[in-house]
């Protein structure tokens, strides 16, 4: 399937939670940035900043996500185009400025709250497993309300939505956010000095479309079969599919979780 119908483009955009997604995202980054300066003077470590800069560089690589997954953002307001606050266009797709502030809100948070955790090896599978639910609860609320008050939409036939939400949008980016996490504190532990946690930069955008493309491919092909081709059913298989690849990544992640501190596996090599 995979056309857009023209009601989508012609959606409107509501102006009122354009705002709030806008300066209300932009004002919990700088809440975050601030706390993750304060985390990385005490600790003596960029991490915590580059791990934010990192994501919300990565949201200039949106436009493909949004050809994936059929998402539109609204930039119509009373039949007139330009209402929203955009700076880049790819793929026919107007892009909010707030994609930025919404990705490091999304996906590096968990490296603020977790990324000592599972760099000193306190880290469990179970509590992996408890944060991935996390994310996806707090990725469902954020984006129900986006989707739900009129700010952009999942215009592809899927299932299992909730308030105009796919769950498996929600369930793809809170194994981003564990996946990304994990190997974002690998990559910490592993690099001799500062400059080497660059790498972040590169290691997000690996990681998000690995996990959205590989993991969920299942639910991209099915929602862009040709017609004599698509039905309900491959769209539940794929939905279904999608969701039981995400668990065997956290699961796979947490094999990758430190069981010591470095400084213990260091003297034990």
């Amino acid at each position: 399937m995979g056309a857009m119908p023209n009601e989508v483009m012609m959606g409107e955009l509501n102006l009122v939670w354009q705002n709030v997604f806008t300066w209300g995202s932009w004002a919990i980054v700088v809440v975050m940035l601030v706390i993750a300066s304060k985390m990385g003077v005490k600790q003596k470590t960029p991490f915590y900043v580059l791990a934010c800069v990192a994501a919300g560089l990565g949201a200039f690589i949106e436009p493909l996500y949004d050809v994936a997954f059929d998402l539109w953002f609204y930039d119509v307001h009373n039949g007139v185009a330009g209402a929203m606050y955009s700076h880049f266009t790819a793929f026919g797709i107007v892009q909010p400025n707030w994609s930025h502030s919404g990705y490091i809100i999304l996906y590096a948070t968990a490296c603020l709250y977790a990324g000592k955790m599972i760099y000193e090896g306190r880290m469990t599978t179970k509590l992996l497993f408890m944060i991935w639910l996390a994310e996806i609860s707090a990725s469902c609320v954020f984006e129900m309300i986006g989707t739900g008050m009129g700010v952009y939409t999942y215009y592809g036939p899927y299932v299992l939505r909730l308030w105009n939400y796919p769950l498996v949008i929600g369930v793809l980016e809170g194994t981003q956010v564990i996946i990304f996490t994990v190997l974002a504190v690998q990559l910490w532990r592993r690099v001799s000095g500062h400059a080497g946690l660059l790498g972040l930069i590169v290691l997000f955008p690996m990681t998000m479309l690995g996990a959205n493309a590989g993991l969920g491919g299942p639910i991209i092909v099915a929602l862009h079969l040709s017609e004599a081709e698509f039905s309900q059913g491959l769209i539940w298989a794929g939905t279904l599919l999608t969701i039981a690849l995400c668990v065997i990544a956290v699961k796979g992640a947490a094999l990758f979780l430190p069981s010591a501190p470095l400084a213990v596996e260091q003297r034990s090599s």
